[in-house]
């Protein structure tokens, strides 16, 4: 086996979560071993699937549809989520994001230049702005500049068109859903096939949202409760790249929890804000993983952080980390899987077309092989070929 490689994904799958939750301070990141109080909420164990059932009873190596079948239709659209499940998906991912009447929304990033047609409309001519959002300058339409009903004028369309132009076949389709519809759209697809569906539900710039008075961890709690998915076995993971809103997350609600980390040498924004001089590089040691195992069930790795690439693009040996975050009882799902030659390692590229398909299989194999517990990927049926190819060799 490869360095991080577990014994056999039956056993990957019945890993332990860790420890209670932490509980969030009003504007700082709580240290370790900072327990909350179920009973003041009548909540339930935070320590994982919960009577049995939950995240553990998960086929492994999971695939989680990324926005959706991105691959194949413009992300985070009602199309785009059924479309992964018709593939076999075993969960569905969605990006949160506040309208300026208080409304979640899906949609990757709060700036929808790139992902719907709003450009195409005269009446927001205005509306296009310039804001800093996680330190970074953006010029476009945002959704918190727009009523949930003028959000639901405009129409969806492929974010990468150059790379997928089959994808802008359904280019205006579909209208921006709120977490609300994809709630219950899941509650009818779960009848309808006679399954749980289970989402992958992420919190987008929350110290940015909060700053404007938008706080998207008490809106998404409710949203929750309201439809049952509140519980430690309930089929919906809950995931950001603010440790902090995992930890305010873990007050609110007993849904498993996901840390997510980009490069080493990034900081967490909420870390920036706070004046936390951590980055990922601290958070993937054995220490930092302690740490996000006292309020979270599992981490979101970027792919490299599991088997960095040498300067020339291509894959180099596996890191420690699969290994050492299930030796703290937490699962891996690492992003991002897409088909395309320009998304793959240099050693799985075939040809010069950056749009065409490279060895996707070949680069899954390498991933999987590190024993990690699900995958992220734009291209379900791909993953999916990938994760049974693993299962049945074990």
């Amino acid at each position: 086996m490869t360095q991080g490689a577990q014994p056999s994904p039956a056993r990957r799958s019945v890993l332990g979560a860790a420890g209670a939750a932490a509980v969030l301070g009003a504007a700082t990141v709580l240290p370790a071993g900072t327990a909350h109080a179920d009973e003041a909420r009548g909540g339930e164990n935070r320590g994982g699937g919960g009577h049995g059932r939950g995240y553990r009873s998960l086929p492994v190596p999971t695939v989680i549809a990324h926005r959706g079948a991105s691959g194949y239709r413009p992300e985070h659209t009602l199309g785009s989520y059924r479309h992964a499940l018709d593939l076999g998906a075993h969960v569905i991912e969605q990006d949160l994001v506040p309208t300026r009447d208080g409304h979640l929304v899906c949609r990757h990033e709060n700036d929808i230049t790139g992902t719907t047609d709003v450009a195409d409309h005269p009446d927001f001519a205005s509306r296009k702005t310039t804001k800093s959002v996680d330190g970074t300058s953006l010029t476009g339409w945002f959704t918190e500049d727009f009523t949930l009903a003028e959000l639901k004028t405009l129409r969806a369309k492929e974010r990468i068109p150059g790379t997928r132009q089959e994808n802008t076949l359904y280019d205006g389709r579909w209208t921006i859903p709120t977490f609300e519809e994809v709630l219950r759209w899941a509650e009818e697809e779960g009848r309808r096939r006679g399954r749980e569906i289970w989402l992958h539900v992420e919190t987008k710039h929350p110290t940015y949202f909060r700053g404007l008075g938008l706080g998207l961890e008490e809106r998404l709690a409710r949203l929750l409760r309201r439809y049952g998915r509140h519980r430690a076995h309930s089929p919906v993971f809950l995931q950001s790249f603010e440790p902090s809103s995992i930890q305010r997350l873990a007050k609110l609600v007993d849904s498993p929890r996901v840390v997510l980390l980009s490069g080493a040498g990034s900081r967490p924004w909420d870390f920036v804000q706070a004046g936390d001089p951590r980055t990922v590089a601290d958070l993937v040691t054995p220490a930092g993983l302690r740490w996000i195992a006292s309020y979270a069930q599992g981490i979101g790795p970027t792919l490299d952080l599991v088997i960095p690439k040498d300067a020339s693009g291509r894959l180099g040996t596996p890191t420690a980390l699969v290994r050492d975050a299930h030796a703290e009882g937490l699962i891996l799902h690492p992003y991002t899987h897409r088909n395309e030659n320009a998304f793959l390692p240099a050693d799985f590229r075939r040809g010069t077309d950056p749009n065409a398909y490279g060895d996707s299989f070949g680069a899954l194999k390498r991933y999987l092989e590190t024993g990690i517990d699900g995958i992220f990927s734009d291209n379900t049926d791909t993953a999916l070929l990938a994760a049974a190819d693993f299962t049945a060799r074990d």
